[in-house]
């Protein structure tokens, strides 16, 4: 009696199998890329959160020495994309650069340092910032960035002559990110609208 044959041959996968395969791969490979997205905005937001605390604190002890908030003008443009452009500065000399308002700044060349005046936030020395909020040579126009790069927004509720900002929304100092998206309605910054859905605010 002749022996059983038996063909061995190598098993494969089929078109199907392999189509099922890469398709499962490429939905777990975005599920762990937008997971991680997600973490890293909510991290940022996070973060953003606590630099407007800090922020808020240091603006509160230079109102209590100086007698007033950092004043800026009336910002009421809407529909803007870059809402902190000269606001961010404002806050950086008067809690760290100048706040004194002497003109001479607490670092750099002469007749700088000056080192009569209050340092009210160090976390805002590009030299030693492990915040990453500001970069470069301190200086008079330095510009404060929250996590996504974006300059912080901030209005006083009084201007540097004594009047009214009408647009603030708190009666002493509004300030906010603009988000991930980077823009604000500056007029209504607390309205419902699509450009201030990821602002993070003091109000």
């Amino acid at each position: 009696m002749k022996p059983f044959a038996r063909r061995i041959g190598k098993a494969a996968f089929t078109l199907i199998e392999l189509m099922v395969t890469i398709t499962i791969i490429i939905i777990l490979a975005g599920l762990v890329v937008g997971g991680m997205e997600y973490a890293n905005q909510r991290s940022a937001s996070e973060k953003a959160k606590t630099q407007i605390a800090l922020l808020s604190k240091g603006i509160e002890e230079y109102k209590l020495d100086m007698g007033g908030y950092p004043p800026t003008n009336n910002i009421s443009a809407s529909l803007t994309t870059s809402a902190g452009s000269s606001t961010s500065a404002i806050i950086f000399n008067a809690l760290y650069w100048d706040s004194d308002n002497d003109g001479i700044g607490v670092t750099g060349p002469p007749p700088a340092p000056d080192t009569d005046q209050k340092i009210y936030l160090p976390e805002l020395d590009p030299a030693t910032s492990k915040q990453g909020w500001t970069t470069g040579n301190a200086s008079a126009t330095t510009i404060i960035t929250d996590p996504w790069g974006n300059q912080y927004c901030y209005r006083s509720a009084i201007n540097s002559s004594g009047t009214t900002n009408t647009a603030t929304v708190n009666p002493d100092f509004d300030l906010w990110s603009m988000g991930k998206d980077g823009k604000t309605n500056t007029a209504t910054p607390s309205a419902t609208d699509p450009l201030n859905a990821d602002d993070i605010r003091n109000f």
